[in-house]
């Protein structure tokens, strides 16, 4: 049966496979014990929410890392053994992960697969105009719904190991309190932001639920998946907004080039109007490895008081819990 598995995840994998976007093996986080579950996540959001609930029951091997775009990750042949070795893979879903949905999909058949995305109330779920995507995928982006992942996540480890299955709850409601208070943070300080400066600009379009969770309007150059081209049409409609506003920051993000944003700085000083980079905020992946930012809480935190403060508003340098880097 091995055997049978192997060659078909080789199958899949081969099929989508072209040079790695990282040369390194995805890091292993947790630690060591013969009794914890081997847990395969691909985005960080989804591995910190197994991390959080899972603790030191799990071992999480994340695919992809700082950095990484997830709408254009493919998986390489490296990925076999992470697969194969895991007793259940995590994912986002709704097409996060892109190329890779249909290996994910597959995969279901041969051992647990869980998008917690899709196990999320349909009825929190912003639809999206792209033909492609149905759903737009990054829940993550509000708290409060992202929060709901944490019992998706206690539930598929109390099947996997149910002996812990009391602890596995138990975490799951301690990180929930945790997410709570970030989430009425982010509600006073992108509400400190004066009304008519309360507008989000930024490399694509990963920002809806932020937007509506924090009342603040939102604008991407690209679409919901960085697959799609940003055309000169679209790029001079927000030139236009952002003169006629005169809208003062605008943001690039940790994984996506900024030359579209560039463009628009360009287009609003050949207008006259002078418009800078309000920071770099952290869309489809977290921070580096083993910083705050690194975190969901982290990372949440660090979008949310740098747009509060780069927009007007009024949030600490140090963040929420007085833990993110400060210059």
């Amino acid at each position: 049966m091995r055997r049978c598995i192997v060659a078909g995840c080789c199958l899949w994998l081969i099929g989508c496979s072209v040079k790695p976007q990282n040369n390194e093996p995805p890091p292993e986080n947790g630690p060591e014990s013969e009794d914890s579950l081997e847990i395969l996540a691909t985005v960080g959001m989804v591995a910190d929410l197994v991390r959080l609930v899972g603790a030191e029951h799990v071992e999480v091997t994340q695919l992809m890392g700082s950095g990484v775009d997830p709408h254009l990750y493919k998986a390489n042949r490296d990925d076999i053994q992470f697969v194969l070795e895991s007793d259940a893979v995590f994912y986002s879903g709704h097409h996060l992960e892109g190329k890779m949905t249909d290996t994910l999909e597959k995969l279901s058949k041969q051992k647990p697969v869980i998008a917690v995305g899709e196990e999320i109330n349909q009825d929190d779920l912003v639809q999206s105009s792209e033909s492609q995507i149905q759903v737009d995928p990054h829940l993550w982006m509000n708290i409060s719904i992202w929060s709901q992942g944490l019992e998706v996540v206690a539930n598929a480890l109390s099947s996997l190991d149910p002996k812990h299955a009391d602890t596995y709850t138990e975490n799951a409601k301690n990180a929930l309190s945790q997410f709570r208070d970030l989430h009425q943070y982010g509600i006073e300080v992108i509400g400190s932001i004066p009304e008519e400066k309360r507008v989000l600009i930024t490399s694509h379009d990963a920002f809806q639920y932020f937007g509506d969770a924090y009342e603040i309007e939102v604008l991407g150059v690209q679409g919901i998946s960085t697959e799609s081209e940003a055309g000169l049409q679209r790029i001079n409609a927000i030139v236009d907004l952002i003169t006629d506003r005169k809208i003062s920051a605008i943001f690039i993000e940790s994984s996506v080039p900024r030359k579209n944003v560039d463009s628009l700085i360009e287009g609003a000083r050949a207008r006259g109007h002078e418009v800078i980079i309000g920071g770099e905020l952290l869309s489809d992946a977290m921070g580096s490895e083993g910083s705050y930012e690194g975190s969901y809480l982290g990372m949440m935190d660090h979008n949310l008081t740098r747009v509060a403060q780069a927009l007007g508003g009024e949030a600490p340098d140090s963040g929420f819990q007085r833990k993110l880097k400060t210059d």
